[in-house]
C-alpha cells in the first residue's frame, strides 16, 4: 500500500522558537563569516546528542542555543533567518507558523527590545509574503529571569497586540523558577486579548501543568505530554479546549521518552484533546514540521486518515485567519480523498 506525500499536507505549525528555526547550513555559513569557533556537536556531529532531564543536560543544551544566537549580528541575520524558516515549513506543507521569541535575548545587539521586535514584526512581514504562508508572532518570557522581566515583556506585547504579536508565552527550563510568579505577567497579557501559550509538562510531569492551568490560564500548552500521566488532567483539558503542542523528536532527543513509540500522542487525542505537531528547534534536533507527521507513521503506524486529523487539529488550534484556515481545512479534506502513492 502507498502513502500520500506529507509535505503536500496543509497544517499549521504551532511550536517553533526563532533561534532553533535557523538552518544549520545558514549557523555554519554566519559563523565562518564572523570567526565564531563552534563545538563539534554544531558541525561535524551534528545534529547533537541531547539529554535534558538532569540539570547538567539543560545546561549543555541552552549553551548550545545560546551560541546559535551568537551567530545573528545583523539585521539581515534576522531576515534571513526568518525567511528560511518561514520557506522551510511552506516546503513541508505549512500554511501558518506561529514562531516564539524571547525579545530579551537579542535586546543588547539590536538596540532594546522594542527595536528587535519592530524588527521581527517587519521581517516576520516579509517573510509571509515572499514564501505565502501566514506567520503569526509570539513573544516569550524566560522562566529562568526574573518575573518583573516577563512584565516588561508582557506590556511590550501587549503594545503590539493586533499589530504583529498573536500571543504571549514561558519558555525555558520549566524547572526553574516559579510559575506562579508569572501569573501577573500572564493576567497582562490577557487583558489585552494575547493567546496564552506557556511551555509546560514536558521535563516536569502533571502536576506542572495543572500549576500552569490555575495560574497561567493558557489557550494552548507547550508540550504537555506528561498530562497523558493523569487522567483527571486529561479530562480538564479536554473540556477546557486546551490544545497541546506536542515535538516527539525533541521529547526523545531531551529524554523525557526512550523512544519515538512511547509519545502518547493517540492516548491524547482519545481523550479529547487537539494536538498540533511541531518540530521546536529544528537546528538542534535535525527535526521538521513534515518529519513529525513522518515519525508518527513510521513509529507509530499512524494512518493517512489519523495525519489527516491531526493536521485539521493544528490548524484548528492556530490563530490563522479564516481566509487562511479555510482552504486549509478544504485541502485536507483533498488530500486525504487523493489516491496514495
Amino acid at each position: 500500500m502507498g502513502f500520500r506525500t506529507i509535505s503536500s499536507l496543509p497544517k499549521a505549525h504551532l511550536h517553533l522558537h526563532f533561534t532553533g528555526s535557523m538552518r544549520h547550513s545558514t549557523l555554519l555559513e554566519l559563523a565562518e563569516r564572523d570567526g565564531i569557533r563552534l563545538p563539534t556537536s554544531l558541525t561535524e556531529e551534528w545534529p547533537p546528542e541531547l539529554v535534558a532531564t538532569d540539570e547538567k543536560g539543560w545546561f549543555r543544551f541552552q549553551r548550545l542555543y545560546d551560541l546559535a544566537r551568537s551567530v545573528l549580528r545583523t539585521e539581515g541575520d534576522v531576515r534571513r533567518l526568518v525567511l528560511e524558516a518561514a520557506l522551510d515549513d511552506a516546503a513541508d506543507g505549512s500554511v501558518w507558523t506561529e514562531i516564539q521569541v524571547d525579545p530579551s535575548g537579542y535586546a543588547a545587539k539590536f538596540g532594546g527590545v522594542t527595536a528587535f521586535t519592530d524588527l521581527v514584526i517587519d521581517a516576520v512581514r516579509d517573510a509571509s509574503q515572499q514564501s505565502g504562508i501566514g506567520i503569526g508572532l509570539v513573544v516569550a518570557a524566560n522562566r529562568t529571569r526574573h518575573p518583573l522581566d516577563a512584565r516588561t515583556l508582557a506590556r511590550l506585547s501587549a503594545q503590539y497586540a493586533g499589530r504583529g504579536v498573536l500571543g504571549f508565552g514561558l519558555s525555558n527550563d520549566e524547572r526553574r523558577g516559579n510559575t506562579t510568579e508569572f501569573a501577573h505577567a500572564f493576567a497582562i497579557a490577557e487583558r489585552a486579548g494575547l493567546a496564552l501559550l506557556p511551555h509546560a509538562g514536558e521535563l516536569l510531569g502533571p502536576k506542572h501543568v495543572i500549576e500552569c492551568l490555575d495560574h497561567l490560564h493558557p489557550n494552548r500548552i507547550g508540550h504537555g505530554v506528561r498530562s497523558a500521566e493523569d487522567e483527571a488532567l486529561l479530562d480538564r483539558l479536554a473540556n477546557a479546549g486546551v490544545a497541546l503542542e506536542v515535538c516527539p523528536t525533541s521529547n526523545v532527543s531531551l529524554g523525557v521518552f526512550s523512544t519515538l513509540e512511547e509519545v502518547p500522542v493517540r492516548k491524547l487525542i482519545a481523550s479529547g484533546i487537539n494536538v498540533a505537531l511541531g518540530a521546536d528547534d529544528p537546528l538542534l534536533f535535525g527535526s521538521s514540521l513534515a518529519g513529525q507527521y513522518a515519525v508518527l507513521r513510521a513509529a507509530q503506524e499512524f494512518a493517512d486518515a489519523e495525519l489527516a486529523e491531526l493536521a485539521r487539529m493544528s490548524i484548528r488550534s492556530s490563530y490563522a485567519p479564516p481566509e487562511i484556515t479555510a482552504p486549509a481545512l478544504a485541502g485536507i479534506d483533498t488530500w486525504l480523498a487523493s489516491e496514495a502513492a
